[in-house]
């Protein structure tokens, strides 16, 4: 059972940035965020595969960057230029044999850190 540790939401104003982190109790294949906007379906923002490659829902492309520390098994998702349509709760997810955009796919989850962007 893989644990993971979200921390670093809070509230910013448009164009401003933040940075989050989960901590993942091993290594996986895949960790990813994804993001829930109250309702609205879970929907992915990016995901890092084992070898390094990265993925990004076009919305936050130029803007988000997901990088790892495979020494600390953690997580990372630096948002820049961030937008009030960024204002979501953001769940980080591990998987241990692939790598998707897809919330059905991931059997582990972390427990969501609140972004809230004003404009």
């Amino acid at each position: 059972q893989v644990q993971l540790v979200e921390s670093g939401g809070g509230s910013v104003q448009a164009g401003g940035s933040l940075r989050l982190s989960c901590a993942a109790s091993e290594s996986t294949a895949c960790m990813a965020w994804f993001r829930q906007a109250p309702g609205k379906e879970r929907e992915g923002v990016g995901f890092i595969a084992g070898y390094g490659i990265t993925t990004y829902t076009d919305s936050v492309k130029g803007r988000f960057t997901i990088s790892k520390d495979n020494a600390k098994n953690t997580l990372y998702l630096q948002m820049n230029s961030l937008k009030p349509e960024d204002t979501a709760m953001y769940y980080c997810a591990a998987e241990t044999w692939r790598c998707t955009m897809r919330a059905p796919d991931f059997r582990y989850w972390g427990q969501g850190t609140q972004v809230t962007v004003s404009s």
